[in-house]
């Protein structure tokens, strides 16, 4: 009994040592939700720069734009007050005026813009394949396939994809440039630097949750704006083709990169920008970007452009179209022509010219996993039950035809 009092404070002293340690050293569960503090994005909207468009939009050609192709809300008119003369827009300072043309006056020949329509002879075209693959492919979730098969990495695709639409387009008299030539990204950054960026804002967040945010910002942020950086300020093209191939993730497809879902289906749609989100409208560096395509009149050409493109590419491939579901936050039909659809997505943004962005065939179809099992090879194979060529060869042979079809017609 002598000894009690002393258990007693000892075990009061215990539970004091532990309590200092949980409050000095927060441990959160892997499964906690954990508001992350993500880095500022260090994007500034140059709004004096749109001072080069007063007077050259009227106020019905900026409303129907707004409406019937930028946005999928009316959020735009809590940034954005057009009068039959002026355009009163928000910004983080003081708002901008846009002085908007007369409504019986033409609209102006020219605007202040670096690319050119055509022809198709001389047209400085940029290429640019989605992704990054090689060794990024599994940080960027852009890798899957069967134990003993070759690995599906999307980046790697549409690499070799460029490859061979390059010299299809220089023979139609194009001059072509490649946004990324390697399995390597174009950004000098790495996800260690951005997770470094990670643990200033989030002290005492443990890294394992820090990570994901880290690898994220890499390549579907820091990656696209280091090739807006080099197209905008380096090649400076008249067009740049974004190439992508797409994916289902129906009924839990990726849930396991070595053991893919298959689905019935396979689709190709074509991206142009527009459909911003309520979000994004009323993001400043968005709203800016919107309203510098807005008055290039980018819409005009990528819409005339992707029209011709996309049924060529679709006739040629033989590709059903996708459609996105008509109350889709985040997409609107372009023209009603099934395959032309608007989204806001970083790479249409950001570059500052006309982009079409492809999304054909679907990876993890059986038909489409057997064609990219055989690799990229001349002619034709008997190839899931039918002869056909290399995927990689098709897309760009028809992504060719569609290009100079439009400029033929143009």
């Amino acid at each position: 009994m002598k000894r009690l009092p002393l258990i007693i404070a000892l075990l009061i002293f215990l539970s004091f040592i532990v309590w200092i340690a949980v409050r000095e050293v927060p441990i959160t569960p892997p499964d906690s939700p954990v508001s992350i503090v993500h880095p500022p994005r260090g994007f500034v909207a140059a709004w004096d720069t749109l001072n080069s468009y007063q007077d050259t939009i009227s106020a019905g050609e900026l409303r129907r734009l707004l409406k019937e192709v930028y946005t999928v809300s009316d959020s735009w008119e809590e940034v954005i007050r057009i009068e039959s003369d002026l355009a009163t827009i928000t910004t983080s300072g003081a708002p901008f005026p846009l002085r908007l043309r007369p409504a019986d006056t033409p609209a102006p020949p020219n605007v202040r813009r670096y690319w050119k329509t055509g022809p198709l002879d001389g047209l400085h075209i940029a290429l640019d394949p989605g992704h990054i693959g090689g060794d990024f492919a599994a940080i960027e979730e852009r890798s899957f396939g069967f134990p003993g098969d070759s690995p599906v990495r999307e980046g790697e695709m549409s690499l070799i994809t460029a490859q061979h639409l390059k010299p299809l387009l220089e023979r139609l008299g194009a001059r072509v440039s490649m946004v990324r030539a390697s399995n390597a990204p174009v950004t000098s950054k790495s996800p260690s630097d951005l997770l470094d960026s990670y643990r200033q804002h989030n002290p005492g967040v443990p890294e394992a949750l820090l990570r994901p945010s880290a690898e994220k910002r890499f390549y579907l942020r820091e990656e696209i704006v280091a090739r807006a950086r080099l197209v905008n300020e380096e090649i400076r093209p008249d067009l740049v083709l974004c190439l992508h191939y797409n994916a289902s993730d129906n009924s839990g497809a990726w849930e396991s990169p070595d053991r893919p879902v298959f689905e019935d289906e396979s689709h190709f749609h074509l991206l142009l920008n527009g459909a911003y989100t309520e979000s994004e409208v009323l993001d400043e560096g968005d709203r800016f970007q919107m309203l510098e395509r807005i008055l290039q009149r980018i819409h005009e050409h990528e819409a005339g452009m992707g029209a011709i493109v996309a049924s060529v590419f679709a006739e040629r491939t033989g590709l059903p179209q996708y459609s996105y579901d008509p109350n889709s936050p985040r997409a609107k039909n372009v023209g009603g022509n099934p395959y032309l659809w608007a989204r806001n997505l970083l790479a249409n943004r950001s570059y500052t010219c006309p982009v079409l962005f492809f999304e054909p065939w679907v990876m993890n179809n059986r038909e489409v996993y057997a064609r990219i099992q055989e690799g990229d090879y001349e002619g034709t194979r008997l190839v899931h039950g039918r002869m056909l060529p290399s995927i990689m060869r098709e897309y760009a042979e028809a992504v060719a035809a569609g290009i100079e079809a439009y400029y033929s017609q143009k």
